[in-house]
């Protein structure tokens, strides 16, 4: 995958994430929760790999 998809990737997987977490919290359901901050923490490594491909010219 190229610099933008993981980037693109990334933003949907913290946005899910939030939602998730949100709605976990708000019908007390810790699992759900839990499940959309790891969710969120995926995305922001999606992220991050995509700015270290776009640094390195997709090649890794």
């Amino acid at each position: 995958m190229g610099e933008l998809t993981d980037k693109i990737k990334g933003n949907v997987n913290e946005a899910i994430g939030k939602a998730k977490e949100a709605i976990g919290n708000n019908t007390e359901n810790a699992d759900l929760a839990a499940e959309g901050k790891a969710q969120q923490v995926e995305g922001k490594g999606e992220q991050v790999k995509g700015k270290v491909k776009g640094a390195l010219g997709d090649d890794i």
